[in-house]
């Protein structure tokens, strides 16, 4: 058992690092372009929203008493199986995440060009404005519940209920937040402007949380350690599929026309560059 939970967090931290440094491919290729063409604002926008959801969720599970009393009476005792781990990968993702949408919001101040698909499309923005009010609506039967007398959390609506809804919204971006991109591969016919090496490390990312979850759930010996926390369970196994996807977008259907778009961006990048040289001298 003690090797168990020594690879429990080993697994715990490397996914910690490759989901962490996943969010810094995307990020340095849209500066080094100087562009975020090729990408929707979409993608960003909805992430932030998700990881500080996750990020409140999380720190909820981990730190507050009441939230871990109200869990252990509904999940037979046990603890939730949020890590250290969890919490640090979520406040890093919340702050990367909102710096890559600023390259979409505030190009000036990056110096971009002007791209299409900058505004967020409405779609994206009632699903946010949809979470919020899902959120709020929970609050609302909770504190109703708790105005007629003392509950049960084992049965009746409680706190753990608000930390759930919170949750879920990260459950449900993360099942919906990669779809306009792939529609934006598809339309370009191409995945140039999206990082294929952000996804790699998300894949990876991706099969290691899912296996600490299940080694962490088998050392209880109670499979409610992945049931009661599906937002963890969800947050893997969604995007290893979408990985899967942007894989065989760019390595199978779009492969000829990435590689056409590549040399000819280095082309232009070797120009840019003796140009530059030519200046100095």
């Amino acid at each position: 058992m003690g090797f168990l939970s020594f690879v429990s967090g080993v697994f715990g931290w490397i996914y910690t690092l490759c989901w962490s440094a996943s969010f810094y491919p995307q990020l340095v290729l849209n500066f080094r372009r100087r562009s975020t063409s090729g990408t929707t604002v979409d993608f960003p926008f909805i992430n932030v929203l998700g990881f500080v959801a996750y990020f409140v969720s999380n720190i909820a599970f981990y730190y507050s008493p009441v939230i871990r009393s109200q869990y252990a009476a509904r999940h037979n005792g046990l603890t939730p199986t949020v890590q250290f781990n969890d919490i640090t990968f979520a406040l890093h993702a919340s702050i990367i995440s909102s710096i890559t949408l600023s390259q979409y919001l505030l190009r000036p101040l990056w110096g971009f060009t002007s791209a299409g698909g900058t505004r967020p499309s409405r779609f994206i923005v009632g699903l946010a404005l949809g979470c919020l009010l899902g959120v709020f609506a929970t609050y609302l039967v909770v504190a109703s519940a708790a105005a007629r007398g003392p509950v049960d959390p084992a049965t009746d609506w409680c706190q753990l209920d608000i930390v759930y809804a919170v949750g879920y919204v990260k459950l449900l971006i993360t099942l919906i937040k990669f779809t306009p991109q792939i529609l934006a591969n598809y339309r370009n016919q191409s995945t140039k402007g999206w990082s294929i090496w952000q996804v790699t490390l998300d894949f990876v990312g991706g099969v290691l949380s899912t296996g600490q979850q299940g080694i962490d759930s088998y050392l209880q010996r109670d499979w409610s350690g992945v049931t009661g926390n599906p937002v963890k369970f969800a947050l893997g196994n969604a995007s290893m599929v979408y990985d899967c996807i942007f894989f065989f977008q760019h390595y199978i259907l779009y492969r000829a026309a990435y590689s056409k778009h590549t040399s000819e961006e280095d082309a232009l990048l070797g120009d840019e560059e003796r140009q530059r040289r030519r200046r100095l001298d």
